[in-house]
């Protein structure tokens, strides 16, 4: 049975609009040209297939439903209470395979040590063997080091069948639309004399299907990335996160643009009284501590939902109305910066000679914001679209950490980092909790940083060569 939260509706939503906006821009000259200068920059299309990757994972994740349990010949389908995802299906290993405690990445022995029973009635305290992890090891100590470098290979043979496919499709595909032999299409995307890059994009799919090969080989016998205090995999929460940062990084956009664009437009075009109003509005707005205000939006939303606990069918329709109320807080709080570009930017095009030959042929206000103004300050738009978007994943990070951000119960980076530095004071330290998530979220935030470098240079007209 289908479940359709609020941050899924709008994240399909967000999808439909992107693609909406490719369309349109393919048929416009203005925008396609500085897209086909990203396309043909090969770090940004690396940068680009890395956010692609991120992007299906968090729509796989996105796709909710009750799981059937059994049905009858007297009784219709019964569906669990449960709530579960397209992702935790492909996942379902990793969300089974539960040990009892913290477990070592690669480790087939528990973290701590505990009393054991021996087959004689003695009692010994030493580290206990995990239910999953290296479970298939008569003896660890001897058999593990070689038994992890035999899983690698064999993920990176199967990894290695699977990128010659892929790129052999990719090649067999530009081939036929470009009508050349496959030998000339492999010729000429190896010295990019294509529109787009695709020799970088190539060469950064086969290295993302060698490593998740790798490390879903390895996956089937150990913890990749350990356990954590409930014994849970720290890879699946990894994964499961990337959802959730995605969520805050896209609506957090969605809410702010209109309140940002349309500000912007208002206050540049029209001025005086309207444009005191609207600089008075969000130099009130920058003035209110950002953390201050989330805190106290998020505390009333809790006592909201403690109030009205039975409007709500499940823990993870509560967590979800919480992430989509965190977007928007976040939303209202950082229009501001880019109104006050668009602002001025407008300020600069109401006296161009076209705007003024519009208003003398008496197109309305809205009309000239519309069709002369939007479409002049859309590149400012764009280049904070993605510059922003790292940003907010790393709001969310800090966020969680000072337990005002998502709720406590869903997986995020944050929430990671916060159930991680509770045990860096152990001795031994567990790190790995805290490792997983920075390197998910440095490479999310590294690929949105050099994506949205190439998007500055290309749409920026002061850098456009």
């Amino acid at each position: 049975m289908p479940v359709i939260f609020i941050t899924d509706a709008f994240l399909f939503l967000l999808v439909m609009m992107v693609i909406a906006y490719t369309l349109y821009a393919r048929q416009h000259a203005h925008l396609r040209v500085p897209w086909h200068d990203v396309a043909q920059r090969p770090l940004a299309m690396s940068a680009a297939i890395i956010l692609v990757v991120y992007v299906v994972v968090g729509l796989l994740d996105s796709m909710h439903f009750h799981p059937r349990l059994e049905a009858t010949a007297t009784h219709d389908a019964i569906y669990s209470s449960e709530v579960v995802s397209v992702l935790d299906l492909m996942l379902e290993d990793l969300y089974q395979n539960t040990e009892r405690t913290y477990s070592a990445p690669l480790a087939s022995h528990a973290f701590s040590k505990e009393m054991l029973d021996l087959p004689d009635g003695k009692q010994i305290r030493d580290y206990p063997r995990l239910i999953y992890g290296g479970a298939h090891l008569d003896d660890p100590a001897v058999e593990r080091g070689a038994d992890i470098a035999k899983h690698i290979l064999v993920g990176l043979a199967y990894g290695l069948v699977i990128s010659l496919v892929v790129s052999s499709v990719i090649l067999f595909l530009l081939s036929r639309a470009h009508q050349l032999s496959f030998k000339q299409t492999w010729h000429k995307a190896w010295h990019n004399n294509f529109v787009v890059s695709w020799t970088a994009i190539i060469i950064t799919l086969n290295f993302i299907i060698l490593l998740a090969c790798s490390i879903y080989s390895l996956a089937q016998h150990y913890h990749v990335f350990g356990t954590d205090k409930v014994g849970q995999d720290v890879l699946y929460q990894a994964i499961k996160s990337v959802r959730t940062g995605l969520v805050i990084g896209t609506l957090t956009t969605l809410v702010m643009l209109p309140f940002a664009i349309m500000m912007g437009l208002m206050a540049g075009y029209f001025r005086g009284w309207i444009d005191d109003v609207i600089q008075y509005l969000y130099t009130t707005l920058n003035s209110i501590p950002g953390v201050l205000l989330i805190a106290a939006s998020i505390l009333l939303l809790q006592v909201y939902i403690s109030n009205h606990a039975n409007d709500f069918n499940s823990p993870e329709q509560r967590a979800d109305l919480r992430l989509l109320f965190l977007c928007i807080i976040l939303g209202i709080t950082s229009w501001t910066g880019l109104c006050r570009l668009l602002r001025a930017e407008t300020l600069k095009l109401r006296e161009i000679e076209y705007v003024q030959a519009a208003k003398a042929f008496g197109v309305s206000h809205f009309g000239i914001m519309l069709r002369h103004l939007l479409p002049n300050v859309m590149h400012i738009v764009m280049i904070s679209i993605v510059i922003d978007f790292s940003g907010l994943v790393l709001a969310e990070a800090v966020l969680s950490y000072m337990n005002i951000g998502v709720d406590p119960g869903m997986n995020s980076w944050g929430n990671m980092i916060n159930s991680a530095r509770l045990e860096m004071a152990r001795e031994p330290i567990v790190w790995w909790s805290l490792v997983a998530a920075f390197i998910f979220m440095f490479v999310l935030v590294l690929a949105a940083n050099l994506f949205s470098d190439a998007v500055r240079d290309a749409f920026d007209p002061r850098l456009r060569h």
